[in-house]
């Protein structure tokens, strides 16, 4: 059962208050951004797949996500990655080994993959040979198959700003490919004028980030605004300032956020705040992803204890 429409809880801090649109809560194992992209998958008929497969990083929240769905629906899915590193394969951790619990197909192809001089999608559209029932999933589930879902959390948020009697809102998230944002924006673009979304690049840099908003929705006019980074950010490095930031929301909130895009969402979002007046409310949205937090937490453990000598 989801938990549908999902909750919105606030927080005072920093002389404002916050609004926290609470995705992680959806389900226990299928929640967060993956949840919206691939709700339309969740209302198919178990008759309509026999399994899915898709490709990414083997600590991707996209991993332990299609899990779950095909947990739930009783399929197979084959999940392909160009590297395992060796600590994981002897003790997974994270979205990893919560996605082996779940039955998942972890395939490293890597080598081959690099050997054909193929992207990932080129490599399986070309070389694995898809059983009938099976569906490729783009990775991160960047595809319009995400749209109905998005859509819908959208409608989610609009009714919510009603019942609070809001003219304007912000609506702020980080992004990864960015189908989240870009949905979102289109559909308040075109039904809710009022409604702004607001999102920053964690993977690739903000020109890569509106490339990929454009290769889903044409017009520019109906992207989210990009915050600018304070300075280049790698996606997955370790920044102790973000987990100095994610432990003081954890304190503040009570609310435990994803440890590799929301600190970096939270501070990009913060940053723009001192740099300009805003009165408008700001709903951020919650994302989950909350099962690769132990795997980043001991990461950072061991880096602040290098750090120390």
């Amino acid at each position: 059962m989801l938990n549908l429409p999902s909750p919105v809880t606030s927080f005072e801090w920093q002389n404002r208050r916050f609004y926290i649109k609470r995705d992680e809560l959806i389900h226990p194992h299928f929640s967060g951004n993956k949840a919206r992209k691939f709700m339309q998958l969740l209302a198919e008929p178990a008759s309509r797949y026999q399994g899915l497969v898709g490709f990414g990083s083997a600590q991707a929240n996209s991993l332990y996500s299609l899990a779950a769905l095909c947990h739930l629906k009783g399929w197979r899915l084959d999940y392909y990655v160009d590297h395992i590193a060796s600590y994981l394969k002897q003790q997974p951790s994270g979205n990893c080994a919560a996605a082996l619990e779940l039955g998942a197909n972890i395939i490293d192809c890597g080598a081959a993959r690099r050997a054909s001089g193929l992207t990932m999608q080129e490599y399986l559209q070309q070389t694995i040979l898809l059983d009938e029932g099976q569906l490729l999933i783009p990775e991160g589930g960047r595809c319009s198959l995400a749209k109905p879902g998005v859509v819908q959390l959208a409608k989610e948020i609009n009714s919510w700003r009603n019942d609070e009697g809001f003219e304007q809102l912000i609506v702020m998230l980080p992004s990864g490919t960015g189908t989240t944002a870009v949905y979102l924006a289109q559909h308040f673009a075109l039904h809710c004028p009022g409604v702004q979304v607001w999102t920053c690049a964690c993977v690739g840099g903000s020109d890569y980030l509106k490339q990929q908003f454009t290769e889903l929705v044409s017009n520019p006019q109906q992207h989210p605004r990009v915050l600018p980074l304070a300075k280049p950010h790698h996606f997955g490095k370790l920044y102790p300032e973000q987990y100095r930031l994610w432990q003081t929301l954890l304190a503040e909130t009570g609310i435990e956020f994803d440890l590799l895009y929301d600190p970096l969402g939270w501070q990009c979002l913060l940053a723009t705040l001192k740099q300009q007046s805003v009165s408008t409310p700001i709903l951020y949205l919650h994302q989950g992803g909350l099962a690769g937090n132990p795997s980043m937490q001991a990461r950072y453990q061991r880096k602040l204890a290098r750090d120390k000598h």
